[in-house]
């Protein structure tokens, strides 16, 4: 099992910037790809981004892309998630997750940090 953790989230006003940040303990982290996604009230879940195992490849959805950032530290357990420029249509839980080196599914999840943007 992998336990995930996330923080970091919270209220800011459009166009401020948030940063967060997902602990993940129990296996092998450089083992996993990771990513983050985010649900909004009454919406289906979406991917935001996904960072290979040593960050040397990511994937970020349209919707963000230019304005978040996902990075990792192996060396800490860690996954980030730089928000920049947020949008209101941006408020949503966001939860991040982790899919083993090769396959598709992500198989463990964390328990998810609200995210709200004011206008």
């Amino acid at each position: 099992q992998m336990q995930l953790v996330e923080s970091g989230g919270g209220l800011v006003q459009a166009g401020g910037s948030l940063r967060l940040s997902c602990a993940a303990s129990g296996r092998s982290f450089s083992s996993y790809g990771m990513g983050w996604f985010r649900q909004a009230p009454g919406k289906e879940r979406e991917i935001v981004a996904a960072i290979n195992w040593n960050g040397g490849r990511t994937y970020y959805a349209d919707s963000v892309k230019g304005r978040f950032t996902i990075s990792r530290d192996n060396a800490k357990n860690t996954v980030y998630l730089q928000m920049n420029n947020l949008k209101p249509e941006d408020t949503a839980v966001y939860y991040c997750a982790a899919r083993q080196v090769g396959r598709d599914e992500f198989v463990y999840w964390g328990q998810g940090t609200q995210v709200t943007v004011s206008s």
